[in-house]
């Protein structure tokens, strides 16, 4: 039986992975639904499923990556259904390429993307949310937020800058009733790692042996709605490969020793 609730929730990079999966649980809540992701014939479908789920639903396609967009974009999002009381940045992109040698435009895709475009929505609608009398705000950051990892070195700085604009954001806006949850997944199977990005820029087209043996997307989305739900400060999302957020807590020099040792691909 569906749950009654009045609430808005906007998700970014519902098309698939974790967005779609949190999607569809939402939407069996009650949640009313906006879905942003650049594939329109995909979100759609994702659409056309949560209708099902008994949820009023609207899609909103947008490339995140062109952030002179976004002041409208978001003011349209808002249209919808006159407010939004939960925004999930959850889109994102991954990279597969040494630091050096990956192009500067590769490194400047990501940030917008990962980082630049969460940042800019946020500042158009948090004023909006307190004039609602407060909302909750979702990331979707990384273990890779947490310390460098070979091959990922935009893709990791992208999701240490989450941490640091969001936290900041909690801080200084908790007052007016605002809550931050930090998502952050460890290996989920998803498609992400079939869009990384090479250093050239062109796209990585296959599944990593660790992302492939990563948890499914659904039961990730289950801990992170109720994440979410409950506004918890944080949450970490995958299997053994958490410990790694703990050896970097409190054994910093172990961390460092293992990272360097990663055949990363």
């Amino acid at each position: 039986m569906q749950e009654i609730t009045n609430k808005v929730i906007w998700v970014t990079g519902a098309s698939s992975g974790i967005g779609e999966a949190c999607a569809y649980i939402f939407a069996s809540k009650g949640y009313k639904l906006i879905l942003t992701a650049t594939r329109e014939e995909r979100l759609e479908k994702v659409r056309q499923k949560c209708i099902g789920l008994g949820a009023e639903c609207e899609i909103l396609p947008v490339d995140l990556s062109q952030i002179e967009r976004l002041d409208a974009i978001t003011d349209r999002a808002i249209s919808f259904f006159g407010k939004i009381d939960v925004m999930f940045h959850n889109a994102g992109i991954s990279q597969r390429g040494k630091s050096v040698e990956t192009d500067f435009a590769v490194d400047k895709k990501i940030m917008d993307v990962n980082f630049f475009a969460p940042v800019k929505i946020t500042k158009r609608l948090l004023p909006e949310m307190i004039a609602g009398g407060g909302g909750t705000i979702a990331v979707t950051t990384s273990i890779s937020g947490k310390f460098g990892f070979p091959l990922r070195s935009a893709y990791a700085s992208s999701k240490f800058a989450l941490y640091g604009f969001f936290e900041t954001v909690q801080a200084e806006y908790y007052a007016q009733n605002i809550r931050v949850v930090m998502v952050c997944p460890g290996r989920v199977k998803t498609n992400i790692s079939y869009n990384a990005l090479e250093a050239d820029g062109s796209k990585h087209a296959q599944m990593d042996t660790g992302q492939n043996n990563g948890i499914p997307a659904e039961k990730a989305a289950r801990k992170i709605v109720n994440a979410i739900r409950k506004q918890k400060p944080e949450v970490l999302v995958g299997g053994k490969e958490l410990l790694m957020v703990y050896i970097k807590r409190f054994f910093p020099g172990l961390a460092r020793k293992i990272v360097r040792k990663i055949k990363a691909t």
